[in-house]
């Protein structure tokens, strides 16, 4: 387990479905909002730019670790459905119906979620890697060079593999990520990104099984995107009956760095939307 210093919340653990517990940093006051990040992050993504506090100006933000990062505990053995039952059991431990919102893996997460809590109000998914059609999250050759490395101890080489093809970030968005306080843990937590897009890889998106979901659901798309990603994000609106997709003009995958405010602007009007 990472050693990390909560910022200005106070951090709580909920006990997941196989005992593992789960940690979530509360900021904030006023109806509850859960964020879920994506890989090669802990709940310190949502403070890069800020995005949490402003939200916690709102709302009352739980902002959780995934499990095997920041302050969450971890299992011997992993499977991917452990990490949908733990994002239900945060929304569990809340009194009264929440507002789920997860990015790209955590998207993914917070939709199989939806199947398993009925404490939802709505969901925020933004850009669920499901691989659909021809698409698929990384190469067999990109998973063996990701478990190569880790197996020879180059971390930090699993690190920067991963944001460059599976995350597809560039250069800067990398140099800018490696100067935070953050980097060491994400290193030191190499082995979750791997098993976690090995977990991702493997997973089927069955449309049927979310016949039942009828949350208010907005999944967020940038229109510069990876075409897989968009892709997947219209498999999961046409499985869904009550969704809508909102694409962000001039924006791809992590618009809440690179424009904070639409991007609190479209959590916001969501959540006035279902008032």
């Amino acid at each position: 387990m990472a050693d990390t210093t909560p910022i200005n919340g106070e951090v709580e653990f909920i006990e997941s479905a196989d005992g593992t517990e789960i940690a979530f940093e509360r900021t904030g006051s006023g109806p509850p909002l859960v964020l879920v990040h994506g890989g090669a992050c802990d709940r310190r993504f949502w403070d890069l730019s800020d995005v949490r506090s402003t939200l916690a100006e709102e709302y009352t933000v739980r902002a959780m670790d995934c499990r095997g990062v920041g302050e969450s505990g971890d299992a011997a053995d992993y499977e991917l459905e452990r990490e949908f039952e733990d994002v239900a059991a945060v929304v569990d431990s809340i009194d009264e119906p929440v507002t789920l919102l997860g990015h790209s893996s955590g998207a993914l997460l917070s939709l199989e979620a939806a199947l398993r809590t009925n404490n939802l109000r709505e969901l925020v998914l933004y850009e669920p890697p499901i691989p659909v059609g021809d698409h698929e999250l990384c190469s067999e050759r990109v998973l063996a060079e990701l478990a190569g490395l880790l197996e020879a101890g180059e971390n930090e080489r699993v690190l920067v593999l991963f944001l460059e093809e599976i995350a597809q970030s560039t250069p800067e968005e990398i140099d800018a990520q490696r100067a935070t306080p953050e980097w060491p843990d994400l290193v030191d937590t190499a082995h979750v990104w791997v098993r976690s897009v090995r977990g991702i890889r493997e997973y089927e998106f069955d449309r049927t099984r979310f016949a039942t979901v009828t949350t208010q659901t907005v999944l967020l798309t940038g229109n510069e995107s990876p075409s897989y990603l968009k892709d997947a994000t219209g498999a999961v609106d046409d499985a869904l009956s009550n969704g809508r997709i909102v694409s962000l003009d001039g924006q791809a995958h992590e618009a809440m760095l690179t424009a904070p405010d639409r991007f609190v602007e479209a959590v916001r009007t969501t959540v006035r939307d279902s008032d």
